[in-house]
């Protein structure tokens, strides 16, 4: 099985890219900086010694990139079972304050980087009529809240690609979610100083998207919603 990770070295993205490689997934990553990648690598390698892992330095923010980023897998692989759009950007501010190109910057890097891949990647599923892509949205793709300003506007974009990718692939098999988690510990909430309990772990969302892939081809969790216990921040 093959996966694809986008923003793999840090939070969610590297406890996804832990998941699966422990289940034996082949996985190519990205990331903007190289020696992250290849600290990654080491790691995985140790978790799991018999899988192949590709790594390649992207700004997913630049659709060249992206779409080098395409051209690079398609020479390592044939085949995708997995893709999970997980890059993104947070920066705080509300839309009437927050310094101008925030949105540009956040719809570069939280929706355009996805769309540009899945199109990329998207054929190479519809050749056998099989696959699953998971979309990392947010709680903020479908509410706003204080100081969400543009990263809730790409994330309620994402959300809304989701919905048009999930009706567009079922003819082909191809099995389409939409995540939505709430506070996780990530570089988005560095800084936070409540209890380490107050956030959720990437390792739930790592797992949760793990487990919802194995479901047979028949079902697909279309949204995952997932909170910390004790709700929103």
């Amino acid at each position: 099985m093959n996966v694809i990770i986008t923003g793999a070295t840090k939070g969610i993205g590297k406890a996804i890219a832990i998941a699966f490689a422990k289940e034996g997934y082949n996985l190519v990553l990205c990331s903007r900086t190289a020696t992250d990648l290849d600290t990654l690598q080491a790691d995985l390698s140790k978790i799991n010694s018999n899988i192949d892992i590709f790594t390649m330095p992207v700004d997913v923010s630049k659709k060249s990139a992206v779409l080098a980023f395409g051209e690079f897998i398609k020479s390592k692989w044939e085949t995708v079972d997995i893709l999970i759009n997980n890059a993104g950007v947070f920066l705080p501010g509300e839309m009437m304050k927050e310094a101008d190109g925030n949105l540009e910057m956040m719809i570069e890097t939280n929706l355009y980087s996805a769309y540009h891949l899945t199109r990329a990647i998207v054929p190479m599923m519809q050749a056998v009529k099989d696959g699953h892509i998971f979309n990392m949205c947010s709680i903020a793709s479908f509410m706003s809240y204080p100081n969400g300003g543009s990263y809730s506007i790409s994330k309620f974009a994402m959300l809304g690609m989701s919905k048009v990718l999930r009706e567009e692939m079922k003819p082909y098999g191809i099995r389409v979610t939409a995540v939505m988690p709430g506070a996780t510990w990530s570089n988005s909430w560095a800084g936070f100083e409540g209890p380490d309990d107050r956030l959720m772990k990437p390792e739930d969302i790592a797992d949760t998207i793990l487990s919802v892939s194995k479901l047979s081809k028949q079902s697909v969790v279309e949204e995952i919603i997932i909170r910390p216990q004790l709700g929103d921040l």
